[in-house]
């Protein structure tokens, strides 16, 4: 009896053993491996490859601007519990160094989905930048560009009027106009001057200043000397002298400097110091000025277009803009800026800007916070990866074989949907390919210049018309200035990222004779991607649609 016992005792042991170990067994193949992804692309190439077996999350979420977004401790928290961290390069998420800098997590797969794709492939033959000046190029035409106009000297507050002449004849007739403060500074692009009349507000120290023409297809054809503006104020305020100049150069008498004040014009409107220190004791909040129109981000040679929106009524008119490298640096006026427009072609740096409103004394009545305009090249790279079907494969890849270094029983599971997936992009490049082959036109026309690698896979032409805003109307001037261009290359459609079926855009697209378009750039999951349940490759196949209006 007691021997059965025993027996009995045993083999209900072996069997709970087993049963306890199948369970566990059963309980570790259902537990799902943590993703955390960086923006929308990443969220959906690792959905599509982790399908139930993985629990994949977004950090930038909608509405949100990968480039510029910084992550939570909330975030960082959630990167130390997960299993991989997906993104796709530093030029795309600049925040990623940091952020993994922060986490404590042994464990951590990171899937950097640009690895193993060319992220700093050159574009050049198939992108027209209008933006990007060189002054070491080779020039056909030389230093045969003079300069007239220059007076002996200025004084703080003169407009400095010059005219560029060419010797020789040429139909060229885009000029760019370049300052410095001396032989050891970099040239920095004069906005607003585009011919070869030059029309510049001095400010309280002697600079040089730079003619160059440039060519059709926007390489440097010739340029002149630099020649020296001489800023004397003879070591006394200018205040009784700014209608009465007699040293053979004109008073300021553009429209935006012209305060019919008379012998009253006595204030220095900033030139690198914030006068008065913009009190606003004698007139409205500050912040009672809002500057809408600004971009997530701008490229070099883009045109920042803003407007500051006072939000109660008042008689006064006169407005200044003034920007500043940063928060060490002090203020300086924008030449050319007397309106609540702003439009400002952009160099290499980032800034801040902000508008100040005068009452009819010129006295500071209200003046805005200062907001940043960021300039991002992405390091001369274009980020933009993920919107080549070819290369999109590269980046799926990257994602699966993270996934089974974190998961390697799912293996099996990762393998099969990522070829699946793989496959579906494959048809989807060969679509493109079939539509856009035959093509005798191939040049589009774009808001943001986002799509170079789209373009080199295909042979197409992108031409970026930087800084063009859905809130913000452009001066006549440019809108003259992208009527040409879309009279150059005959384009009829101007692509918008996004809010395309604005007012605004349509006011552009009349005046230019074009029609307007959406192509995504997927960089941010939109309301429009939301509202139309639009995936990776739905939203690419409508891409394709809107580039078969130009492209045809």
């Amino acid at each position: 009896m007691k021997k059965n016992r025993l027996l009995a005792i045993s083999l209900i042991l072996i069997v709970s053993t087993f049963l306890f170990g199948c369970q566990k067994e059963e309980n570790s193949s259902d537990k799902k491996i943590s993703v955390v992804t960086s923006f929308y692309p990443m969220y959906e190439f690792a959905q599509q490859v982790g399908g139930e077996r993985a629990d994949v999350t977004l950090m930038v979420s909608a509405g949100e601007d990968a480039h510029h977004y910084e992550p939570s401790a909330k975030d960082v928290a959630r990167v130390n519990e997960a299993d991989v961290f997906v993104y796709s390069s530093e030029e795309m998420e600049h925040w990623v160094d940091s952020l993994l800098k922060t986490t404590e997590n042994d464990k951590l797969v990171v899937a950097r989905t640009a690895d193993g794709v060319d992220s700093g492939h050159d574009h050049g033959e198939h992108e027209h930048d209008h933006g990007d000046h060189e002054h070491d190029a080779q020039l056909e035409g030389g230093e045969n560009v003079e300069i007239h106009g220059v007076a002996d000297h200025y004084h703080t507050g003169d407009i400095v009027k010059l005219t560029a002449e060419l010797e020789g004849n040429v139909d060229y007739e885009h000029w760019h106009w370049y300052t410095r403060a001396n032989a050891d500074e970099e040239w920095v692009t004069v906005p607003n001057q585009g011919g070869p009349q030059f029309e510049y507000e001095a400010t309280g120290e002697s600079f040089e200043v730079q003619a160059v023409l440039f060519d059709d297809a926007h390489n440097e054809y010739a340029k002149s000397a630099p020649v020296e503006i001489v800023i004397n104020d003879h070591g006394h305020d200018h205040d009784d002298e700014a209608d009465d100049h007699e040293h053979g150069h004109e008073a300021k008498n553009d429209d935006s400097h012209d305060h019919e004040h008379g012998e009253e014009q006595s204030h220095n409107h900033g030139h690198g110091a914030e006068e008065e220190d913009h009190e606003h004791g004698n007139g409205a909040e500050a912040g009672s000025i809002e500057i809408v129109g600004r971009a997530d981000h701008y490229h070099t040679g883009d045109v920042v277009t803003l407007v500051a929106e006072l939000k109660e009524e008042v008689d006064y008119e006169h407005w200044h803009w003034y920007t500043r490298t940063s928060e060490d640096e002090e203020w300086e006026v924008v030449s050319g800026q007397g309106s609540d427009h702003f439009e400002y072609k952009t160099t290499g740096e980032s800034f801040e800007v902000k508008a100040v409103l005068f009452d009819d004394d010129h006295q500071t009545f209200v003046e805005s916070e200062p907001i940043a305009i960021v300039i991002d090249d992405h390091e001369n790279h274009d980020p933009h990866i993920w919107l080549d079907p070819v290369l999109a494969q590269e980046q799926v890849k990257v994602i699966r074989d993270a996934f089974i270094e974190a998961d390697p029983d799912g293996k099996e599971v990762y393998q099969k949907n990522a070829e699946a997936f793989i496959n579906e992009l494959q048809a989807l490049h060969e679509e493109y390919e079939a539509a856009l082959k035959d093509a005798k036109e191939r040049v589009f026309v774009v808001q943001h210049q986002a799509f170079g690698y789209l373009a080199k896979r295909y042979d197409l032409e992108q031409i970026a018309v930087g800084g063009l805003s859905t809130e913000v109307e452009p001066s006549p001037s440019r809108i003259a200035e992208i009527g040409e261009l879309v009279e150059e290359y005959g384009v009829p459609v101007i692509y918008y990222q996004q809010g395309a079926n604005s007012a605004i855009a349509k006011t552009v697209a009349n005046e230019t004779g074009t029609k307007t378009a959406i192509l995504y750039d997927l960089e941010v999951l939109s309301k429009e991607l939301q509202e139309k349940d639009l995936g990776y490759v739905e939203a690419m196949r409508e891409n394709l649609k809107s580039l078969q209006l130009s492209v045809q």
